[in-house]
C-alpha cells in the first residue's frame, strides 16, 4: 500500500503561482501499469476557471505588445528548457498515461523542443498583412492581431504533445493561454506549466486540472476568445452547445477510424512495419487519433501479408514495464478505456470477426509475467479479420491496440471501403505505382494521407481532419484575427 509521502502532489498553475483547487478537492492519478495511485492533482471548480481567465486576460495586453522577435526569444528559451528537463517529463508522461519510455524519451521530447523552436520561427508570420492599392488616391491593408485568451482542452493519451501544439503557436501569435488537461492524465501538464512559468511572464500560460465543470466554465466564458480541443466527438458537441451564447473560433481534432491500404505491388517489408507496429500498436498502445485501425489488403497478397504481420507483432511487440526501454507497448491509459477496448474485442467476435492474433487482457496479456503489473490495464495487440466494413469495430473508434483486417480486389473497392466511415483524419497507402498513389490521395476523404509511410507528423506540416474528425488546424494563423484597413488621401 502506498504511503502518503509516496504519492506526489501537484497544483494548478495560475498567474505564475502554484495553487491548490479553490475548495481543496483532489483527484487521484492512477498509474495504468499497476493500477495504483501515484499522484494527486487539483479537482478544480468553476471558481478556479474564473481565476485562470482573469489571470490570462490581465497578462494578455503586455504580451501582445511584445514584438515577434521578443516573443520568439521566449519560445526558444522554452525549447532549451524542455530539452534540459526531458528525462523528468518523459517519466511523468509514462507514469500518467502508460506511454512507454522509449517513445516518450526518444520520440516525444525531441518533438516538443522542435515545436517550440518552429513556433519561435513562425512568430513573425502572425504579424504579416497585405497591402492592396484600391485607387490612385487610396489603399487598403490587412493586419494580423492576436485573439486574446486561448483555451486548450487536452486528451488523456498525449498530454504533453497536445499541450505544446496548442500553446506554442498561440503564444507565438501574442495570445495568453489556459490549458485544461484531462482529469485522467493531468500530472505532466501541471509540471510542464510550472516549467514554462519559470521563463514566461505571469499569467501568460495557466494550467487548471479538473473534470467537466472546469472545462464548461472555461469554454463558455465570454472573455475566452478561442477554444481548441483534441478529444471526442461528444466533448466537441458539448463545447458547441456551451459556446452558443458566446460564439468564438473553435478548432476540433476528434479522432478517426483510419484506413491503411496495402496494394499488391507494395514493398511488403515496409508495408508490414507501416500497418502493424508503426501503424497502430507502438503508438501508445493504439491510443492515437490517427491509428491505422482498418487494415485493407489487396487479395493476391492477403495471406502472405497477414502472415508477415503476425510474425512482426510476435517479434517486436513486448508488453511490460513502461519504464523499461526494451518495452515496446504499454498499458491502456485508464480503467474506463480498458473496459471499453475489451468490450469491443468481444463485440467484434460476436459480430462475426475472427481473432487472428491477440485478444487477451489483464495479466495474461503481459509478454513477461511480473507481479508488479498484475493489476495494470493490459490488452494484447489484436488483429481481427472481418468480411464487411459495416461492423461496429470497423465504424466506431476503439482507441486501443485493436485493428481489423479486410481484403479488397480493386482500387475502386479500396476507396469505397476506406471512405465508408464518419471519420476522416488519416489514411495510409502502400504502393509503388505513382499514378495509383495520386488517385488515392485525391479521392480519400481524409485530412492527412501518407504514401509508403505512416504517422509522419511534425511542426512543418498542418494536421487535422475532415468529416467527424473535426475541423481547423492548430496553426499560427488560426491564433490570429484579420483586420482590414482603408486609407484615403486627405
Amino acid at each position: 500500500m502506498e504511503t502518503v509521502s509516496s504519492i506526489r502532489e501537484f497544483h494548478n498553475v495560475l498567474n505564475g503561482e502554484l495553487v491548490p483547487a479553490s475548495f481543496g478537492r483532489k483527484i487521484d492519478s492512477i498509474n495504468p501499469a499497476n493500477g495504483k495511485v501515484w499522484a494527486r492533482v487539483p479537482g478544480s471548480t468553476a471558481e478556479d476557471a474564473e481565476n485562470a481567465v482573469a489571470a490570462a486576460k490581465q497578462a494578455f495586453p503586455k504580451w501582445a505588445r511584445y514584438s515577434a522577435m521578443e516573443r520568439a526569444a521566449f519560445l526558444r528559451q522554452i525549447g532549451d528548457l524542455i530539452a534540459q528537463h526531458g528525462e523528468e517529463l518523459a517519466m511523468l508522461e509514462t507514469n500518467d498515461c502508460g506511454w512507454v519510455i522509449r517513445e516518450t524519451s526518444y520520440g516525444l521530447i525531441p518533438t516538443l523542443t522542435s515545436i517550440w523552436y518552429d513556433a519561435a520561427g513562425a512568430a513573425s508570420v502572425a504579424s504579416r498583412g497585405e497591402t492592396i492599392q484600391l485607387s490612385p488616391t487610396s489603399f487598403g491593408y490587412t493586419l494580423r492581431e492576436p485573439l486574446g485568451v486561448v483555451v486548450g482542452i487536452l486528451p488523456w493519451n498525449a498530454p504533453l504533445f497536445t499541450f505544446t501544439i496548442k500553446a506554442a503557436y498561440a503564444l507565438a501569435a501574442g495570445n495568453a493561454v489556459i490549458i485544461k488537461p484531462s482529469e485522467f492524465a493531468s500530472v505532466s501538464s501541471l509540471r510542464y506549466g510550472e516549467l514554462l512559468n519559470t521563463i514566461l511572464p505571469p499569467g501568460i500560460v495557466n494550467v487548471v486540472s479538473g473534470d467537466r465543470e472546469v472545462g464548461e466554465a472555461l469554454v463558455r466564458h465570454r472573455e475566452v476568445n478561442r477554444v481548441t480541443l483534441t478529444g471526442s466527438g461528444n466533448t466537441a458537441k458539448a463545447i458547441v452547445r456551451s459556446t452558443a451564447q458566446a460564439p468564438k473560433p473553435l478548432t476540433f481534432e476528434l479522432g478517426g477510424k483510419s484506413p491503411n491500404i496495402v496494394f499488391a505491388d507494395a514493398n511488403l517489408e515496409k508495408a508490414v512495419e507501416g500497418v502493424t507496429t508503426n501503424g497502430i500498436f507502438t503508438g501508445n498502445a493504439g491510443q492515437i487519433c490517427v491509428g491505422g485501425s482498418r487494415i485493407l489488403i489487396q487479395r493476391p497478397i492477403f495471406e502472405e501479408m497477414v502472415s508477415l504481420m503476425k510474425e512482426k507483432m510476435r517479434e517486436e511487440l513486448r508488453l511490460g514495464d513502461p519504464l523499461d526501454p526494451s518495452t515496446t507497448m504499454g498499458p491502456i491509459a485508464n480503467e474506463v478505456q480498458y473496459n471499453k477496448v475489451r468490450n469491443f474485442i468481444e463485440i467484434g467476435v460476436q459480430e462475426g470477426g475472427t481473432i487472428l492474433t491477440g485478444g487477451r487482457s489483464g495479466e495474461e496479456a503481459l509478454s513477461v509475467k511480473d507481479a508488479r503489473f498484475s493489476n495494470g490495464f493490459w490488452v494484447e495487440p489484436t488483429l481481427i479479420q472481418v468480411q464487411r466494413n459495416s461492423l461496429r469495430i470497423c465504424q466506431e473508434e476503439i482507441f486501443g491496440p485493436v485493428a481489423t483486417v479486410m481484403s479488397f480486389d480493386t482500387e475502386e473497392e479500396a476507396l469505397e471501403i476506406a471512405n465508408d466511415t464518419s471519420f476522416g483524419l488519416g489514411a495510409g497507402v502502400w504502393t509503388t505505382n505513382l499514378a495509383c498513389a495520386q488517385r488515392m490521395i485525391k479521392n480519400l476523404q481524409s485530412g492527412n494521407v501518407w504514401v509508403n509511410t505512416y504517422r509522419r507528423v511534425g511542426p512543418e506540416l498542418p494536421f487535422g481532419g475532415v468529416k467527424e474528425s473535426g475541423f481547423g488546424r492548430d496553426s499560427i494563423l488560426e491564433n490570429t484575427q484579420e483586420k482590414t484597413c482603408v486609407i484615403e488621401e486627405g
